[in-house]
């Protein structure tokens, strides 16, 4: 079976100025770093980005923003990235505003090739400027229009050299719809395994899916800052818990 392992090189051939890419991380948290590393060492601008938020300045898409090299944002929100918040004001960044849950639903259909869905969020607030209304059994509804990408560039826990991957707890939020919904699909990943390693079972993404797998070689981070910095409270209240009881034997 051939493999889909590629070098940080070879990934970078794909990216262009002027595409629309698709940022899998969480707020910045589970991006693509070494990747987005080389989209902004190569140069590449006039970006039209789709991402669940606008990252923060020194994470995931919010990097990118930050050196002005995105030209519009397609998001949920901006709140963890006041670069996004100056340029959109300064009308250097486009940005779209979307509910979340008609965001994961616009790139559902991308993926899937339908032509869009309708929704009843949004109807009555500035959401539903210049979109097509529908009335259908007495009830309003948008129509909002599928979301598709030139690169969904992702990341992932594992995958195996044929390019099944498997996403680690909330990784598969964002990741796992928008791997369908790109002309060609990018992934960066923590492990490397031969195929037959994986249990079919434990596979989020399956192979014929994916374009590129691209092993990171930097520090593995297998957790989100957001959890590491979670653990090390719990981890430092159960220290001051053991202290306390321990004085009061």
């Amino acid at each position: 079976m051939r493999s889909k392992v590629v070098t940080k090189e070879e990934a970078l051939t794909k990216f262009k100025d002027g595409q629309t890419i698709m940022f899998g991380d969480w707020h910045g948290q589970l991006s693509a770093d070494e990747l987005i590393d080389g989209v902004l060492e190569k140069g590449v601008k006039d970006i039209d980005a789709i991402a669940v938020s606008a990252g923060t300045p020194d994470q995931g898409v919010g990097r990118l923003i930050a050196a002005h090299r995105v030209k519009s944002l397609a998001t949920t929100h901006i709140a963890f990235n006041p670069l996004a918040r100056d340029q959109m004001f300064a009308g250097e960044l486009d940005i779209e505003f979307v509910p979340q849950g008609t965001f994961a639903e616009r790139i559902r259909c991308g993926g899937a090739g339908l032509g869009g869905c309708l929704t009843p969020t949004g109807i009555g607030t500035d959401v539903e400027i210049g979109k097509q209304k529908l009335t259908i059994n007495g009830k309003e509804y948008l129509l909002e229009l599928p979301m598709h990408a030139d690169i969904s560039l992702i990341r992932a826990w594992k995958a195996d050299t044929a390019g099944n991957i498997v996403f680690r707890k909330v990784a598969r939020a964002t990741n796992s719809y928008m791997a369908y919904a790109a002309d060609t699909v990018i992934v960066e990943v923590e492990e490397l395994v031969e195929v037959g390693e994986l249990d079919p079972d434990e596979i989020d993404v399956a192979a014929p899916i994916i374009d590129m797998v691209y092993v990171r070689t930097g520090e593995k981070k297998p957790f989100c800052l957001v959890w590491q910095k979670a653990m090390a409270k719990e981890k430092a209240k159960a220290e001051e818990k053991e202290v306390a009881e321990g004085g009061n034997e």
